[in-house]
């Protein structure tokens, strides 16, 4: 503890509250995903309409922050990596997957959340609501890759090379990046697939951090 800096005090603040953010807001989306979606379908009139009006609004305003939050104090960290100089592919791929579910959250899941709950007057509803459940099954689809690369990212990845110094990253990074994209496209403007079921999310994200696991490690 006697060589512990204040700085580096500061720095675990951050993770702390990194962490803390994340299990608030992957908790809930969890919570949408396994339990809300299903408990919706089975509900009597009078508990959908007094969940959509009461339960549904309240824990998508943790949901929203607790994204929020996790972000903010991500990006703090992520400048802390980049000053040290020990950004790696893990990082790399773990930040994009979680910068991108942070925006599916405030400018997908959110605003169409509003008009199929009925908090805002206008637009479609069922439209609006395949459009965010479509989002949100692409957030729980990133979330175990994600979760993965962060881990990854200090105790798998810190004893490789920097991408900071030009002999990090190669063909396995791209080709991991360019599957993200793909995928976030599809959260946009494509179809559920397989992720329709809560197994077939479950599935799905499991899938992706082999195959992306094996393009980081292996190409």
């Amino acid at each position: 503890m006697e060589n512990f800096t204040s700085m580096e005090f500061v720095n675990f603040l951050f993770r702390w509250g990194h962490l803390l953010f994340g299990i608030t807001w992957i908790g809930l989306l969890y919570y949408f995903n396994f339990i809300q979606g299903g408990y919706f379908k089975q509900a009597s009139p009078e508990g959908l309409s007094d969940a959509k009006a009461k339960l549904a609004p309240s824990a998508l305003w943790w949901f929203r922050w607790g994204a929020m939050f996790t972000f903010i104090t991500g990006v703090v960290l992520l400048m802390g990596v980049q000053k040290q100089g020990v950004m790696n592919e893990y990082i790399v791929a773990g930040a994009l997957m979680g910068t991108l579910m942070f925006l599916n959250v405030w400018l997908i899941i959110w605003p169409n959340q509003k008009i199929a709950l009925g908090i805002v007057e206008g637009g479609d509803a069922p439209t609006a609501g395949a459009k965010a459940l479509l989002a949100s099954r692409t957030n729980t689809l990133f979330s175990a890759p994600m979760a993965y690369c962060m881990l990854a990212s200090p105790h798998l990845g810190y004893s490789g090379d920097s991408i900071l110094s030009g002999t990090g990253g190669g063909v396995g990074l791209y080709a991991a990046l360019a599957l993200i994209a793909a995928l976030e496209v599809n959260a946009i403007v494509g179809k559920q697939g397989p992720m329709t079921t809560v197994k077939g999310v479950i599935h799905s994200s499991i899938g992706l951090t082999v195959v992306m696991v094996l393009m980081l490690k292996l190409l």
